[in-house]
């Protein structure tokens, strides 16, 4: 008797799925649909990964929704595989990948390698198997930080309610309890997790994070919280956002690689230290973490939480649109909680002590302060790092030389056989200089170097402990006895109880840099040091060794750096820099911008700088070792979403097109010097 036939496959009842195919190409940046045969509906759903065949070969996808009826009346091919049915990119995941895209005028494809991992099929499989959880225990409530704060308290109880506030958190610098941040990042995401929701908190490196991870651990306990970093390997950042996606861990923390997670019901973005250059992405489309948790923010209606011991100009911005709200001390509390800063020189007694105060590197008053602290705990020495040119000064005055066109930093470079002052911003030669204040008119770049003050340090006091410190050989915490310590900005280590007092030296060198945003990076810098000693009330003190009346000196002096960050905004707005205007540099071959500004159409108000050479080092894949270029384009911010529409326009004619050469689109790029 011959076998009966088998049933008839039932086809999908929505038998085609819209496909974001991993091709980076402009022109290519939209969805395509492909045809889902009957044994692949089930597996084929929503944010799965698919291979699918695209021009001739086989590509990775997302599949990010499923229809009826296609829009095209061409006969759809089939997706070739579905790799896993696991939906690892959420609708709302998605929707965070289209609004960076869009905002850095870069491809979907680009941004979704940033927002989920390379999968892990044995971590996939552990995951599926693991039963769900019954609800873990909370740790006893402890007090945290905000409460000391104006209205911290409050942003606390609102996010327990349920209700999404947006704040900036100005952390007072100092080693007292209320200036951890960390703890009060914990505070916020317990009172989050209370009403019901998830939180994802970033700090920007693997030490902050692991502090932040312990924090969170502490208060919510370990079950709720999970660190998603990609420096801990593939499999364990895998088992990490696999977590944060079946709503296991309702906290994660993390660095640049988590602002995508996909925890359920988010409820709070907080991000640490802003200011820092590791948020911005180092691969195409660039993108900020900080505008990423932005777009977030206001894509999902969740809180946001952005704190810091100093203050950059786009926070500032926020403040001053009113998108966040603060949380600060008073003046009297900062006073009382942050260490006494004083710049050298700074009265006539210490000028009379010392007459050559305010010309030496080590004044005297730099050893009274070591001689004065080492009893009652160690000493940080803070020294800028040593390398090559930072920046091009007078060398009668030590004056900063500028551009007389449009006051952008300078470099000595080659040209008509001897070394030309030539502007880095908008690349004309700076003939015939003569310093604005002396009138000199000869050029030097001063290099200091962190051994050679430790080397002098221990000369001037023997028998003391001299430690260094920087980003090849970073020490550990320190014991609460006697030392000293260099160190290069960013590799200060903490101390038990925090230092006695600190002192940063050639604070001239920082303000140097030939970049935007040189004094806003410095006062950071300096205000991360003031952070680690102890608070005016136990005696901490800071002692800066520069120029008393600069600004960023001034604020340190005075701990303000909201005050700062007014005055550094209004100067961006004078002189159209971001984030008081919305500004895109392209890099390439001169034939490369050449065909760039023909097609490019630019909105009302657009300005063009350039082009100017860039450094050998900074060369493009494909570029063959051809002089690049940066043609820079700056429009004011209501024109800003035009602008960037225009230059993703561009991308898509010139990949349309195949032309040749590379090209480097940045969007508000972190550095402009």
């Amino acid at each position: 008797m011959p076998a009966p036939d088998p049933a008839p496959e039932t086809p999908p009842a929505l038998p085609v799925a819209r496909v974001a195919v991993d091709v980076p190409l402009a022109h290519l940046d939209r969805l395509f649909d492909y045809r889902v045969t009957a044994d692949q509906d089930e597996a084929a759903v929503a944010g799965s990964r698919v291979r699918v065949r695209f021009a001739g070969r086989l590509r990775d996808g997302f599949v990010l929704e499923r229809v009826a009826v296609s829009d095209t009346d061409r006969t759809l091919a089939p997706l070739h595989k579905v790799v896993s049915a696991e939906p690892v990119l959420t609708p709302a995941g998605a929707a965070l990948v289209r609004g960076v895209a869009d905002h850095y005028a870069g491809t979907f494809a680009d941004v979704v390698r940033l927002a989920v991992p390379p999968r892990h099929a044995a971590s996939e499989k552990a995951a599926a198997l693991k039963p769900d959880a019954d609800e873990p225990p909370w740790p006893e409530p402890v007090p945290g930080p905000l409460g000391a704060y104006r209205d911290g308290a409050a942003y606390a109880t609102a996010l327990r309610a349920g209700r999404s506030p947006r704040a900036l958190w100005q952390v007072t610098p100092s080693a007292a309890p209320e200036a951890d941040w960390a703890a009060g990042f914990a505070e916020a995401a317990r009172a989050c997790v209370e009403g019901g929701r998830s939180a994802v908190l970033l700090a920007p490196d693997q030490r902050d994070v692991a502090r932040l991870e312990a924090a969170c651990v502490a208060v919510l306990g370990r079950a709720r919280v999970v660190a998603l970093v990609a420096e801990t390997g593939p499999a364990a950042r895998y088992r990490a956002f696999l977590a944060a996606l079946h709503g296991r861990a309702r906290v994660v923390v993390g660095n640049r690689a988590a602002a995508y997670a996909p925890v359920r019901d988010l409820g709070l973005v907080a991000l640490w230290d802003d200011g820092d250059d590791l948020w911005a992405e180092p691969r195409a489309p660039y993108p900020h973490t900080r505008e990423v948790l932005a777009v977030r923010a206001a894509q999902s209606g969740a809180a946001a939480l952005f704190a810091s011991y100093a203050r950059t100009a786009e926070l500032q911005a926020y403040l001053e649109r009113g998108w966040l709200r603060p949380i600060a001390q008073d003046r009297v509390a900062v006073r009382h909680a942050a260490p006494r800063v004083r710049v050298n020189g700074d009265d006539d007694r210490a000028l009379a002590r010392d007459p050559a105060a305010r010309a030496a590197r080590l004044p005297h008053e730099v050893f009274e302060l070591v001689r004065a602290a080492l009893p009652a705990g160690p000493v940080l020495v803070q020294v800028p790092r040593a390398g090559g040119r930072l920046a091009l000064v007078c060398q009668d005055c030590r004056e900063p030389v500028r551009c007389r066109f449009c006051q952008g930093p300078t470099t000595l470079g080659s040209g008509l056989g001897h070394e030309q002052l030539t502007c880095r911003w908008c690349g004309r030669p700076q003939v015939d200089w003569e310093c604005p204040i002396c009138g000199g008119r000869h050029v030097r770049s001063p290099v200091v170097g962190a051994s050679r003050t430790a080397a002098e340090l221990g000369r001037a006091f023997p028998g003391v402990v001299v430690l260094q410190s920087n980003g090849e050989a970073r020490l550990e915490d320190l014991p609460a006895t006697g030392a000293i310590v260099v160190t290069t900005p960013g590799a200060e280590p903490p101390a038990q109880g925090g230092y006695a007092a600190a002192i940063l030296l050639d604070t001239a060198l920082l303000l140097l840099r030939p970049d935007l945003r040189a004094s806003e990076e410095a006062l950071r810098r300096w205000f991360a040091v003031v952070a680690l000693v102890r608070g005016g009330a136990d005696g901490g003190s800071v002692l800066a060794v520069g120029d008393s009346t600069g600004r960023a000196l001034q604020a340190l002096v005075r701990v303000d750096p909201a005050g700062f960050a007014v005055r550094e905004l209004a100067d961006r707005a004078d002189a159209h820099f971001p984030p008081a205007a919305k500004v895109v540099t392209i890099d390439g071959s001169a034939p490369v911008l050449q065909e760039y500004v023909g097609l490019v159409h630019t909105p009302t108000g657009t300005e063009t700088l350039g082009p100017v050479p860039l450094p050998a080092r900074e060369q493009l894949p494909g570029s063959d070792g051809e002089p690049l270029l940066r043609l820079t384009l700056r429009a004011p911010v209501r024109e800003g979403n035009a602008l960037v529409r225009a230059a993703k326009e561009v991308a898509g004619v010139r990949s349309a097109r195949k032309s040749e050469g590379a090209v480097r689109v940045r969007v508000d790029p972190i550095t402009l010097g």
